[in-house]
């Protein structure tokens, strides 16, 4: 993985940091590529039990595309009559999206600065998300002639609606982390220098829990937006018989009758 993106594990917490700062933490063809092998190795890797999705600087997130090395990919793009550079949907943020909703544990997005674009569409696709008072949303698509991606059309509006989400989408602004909270967006208002620090904590709490338990509340949530009612209730028995096999339910009702102190083990 490139330095673009830092990716580091510790006791279970796989902390994935965007790494261009300079530059807003743009998403250039290398910053994608190195996202999406982070976000897979974190996936995949039975160890990392939650993720930690954060970015390095005080003024930004992530601004999504990077749209100077942007311009010059459809500048070649005309030149030799292709339509190559549009790929980077499928090809990076596609897979980037579907590895931070599917994987089997809990995803924290900390948003320090300005997440755009893209970069809003990856705050949305973590589970829970922490940001700085001084945090700014933007959709920013139809603002350069173009729809959504990273997921967006999927997470904003079941977090707030699709009236809501069109009007982001269809007029572009600048929501501040307020609103944003108030909207639903955000989860947690942390003051911004103790941003880093709680969103540390809450992402350690997730990594030392019921690693099961959480990946089937993930899966039942996401089900349940796009299923009726009888079938979430289908859906809940197969992931409760599923938690309740694990090991981590038996130590904790057997903490709790004899009142002693649990530790999970995410099995």
């Amino acid at each position: 993985m490139a330095d673009t993106v830092l990716y580091e594990v510790s006791d279970g917490l796989a902390t994935i940091t965007l790494n261009r700062p300079e530059a807003m933490n743009a998403m250039n063809v290398a910053a994608k590529v190195a996202l999406r092998e982070a976000v897979e190795t974190a996936a995949a890797d039975p160890a990392v039990r939650a993720v930690l999705l954060t970015a390095a600087g005080d003024r930004a997130f992530c601004v999504g595309q990077d749209l100077k090395e942007h311009v010059g990919l459809l500048l070649q793009d005309q030149e030799s009559g292709t339509r190559e550079t549009m790929n980077t949907v499928r090809e990076h943020y596609n897979p980037i999206v579907r590895a931070l909703t599917g994987m089997a544990k809990p995803v924290v997005a900390a948003v320090n600065g300005v997440a755009a674009g893209a970069g809003f569409g990856f705050a949305l696709a973590a589970d829970y998300r922490l940001a700085s008072e001084t945090a700014a949303f933007n959709t920013s698509f139809a603002g350069v002639a173009l729809t959504a991606d990273s997921g967006m059309s999927w997470t904003l509006p079941r977090l707030i609606g699709h009236g809501r989400a069109a009007d982001l989408l269809l007029f572009p602004r600048s929501i501040g982390a307020r609103e944003a909270y108030e909207l639903g967006v955000v989860n947690r208002l942390v003051p911004a220098g103790e941003l880093a620090e709680e969103a540390l904590k809450v992402a350690r709490a997730l990594a030392e829990g019921p690693t099961v338990a959480y990946a089937a509340l993930k899966e039942s949530l996401a089900y349940g937006a796009d299923h009726s009612l009888a079938e979430a209730l289908e859906k809940e028995d197969e992931l409760q018989t599923r938690a309740g096999a694990s090991e981590d339910h038996t130590a904790a009702v057997r903490a709790f009758v004899a009142k002693e102190k649990l530790t999970f083990v995410g099995r």
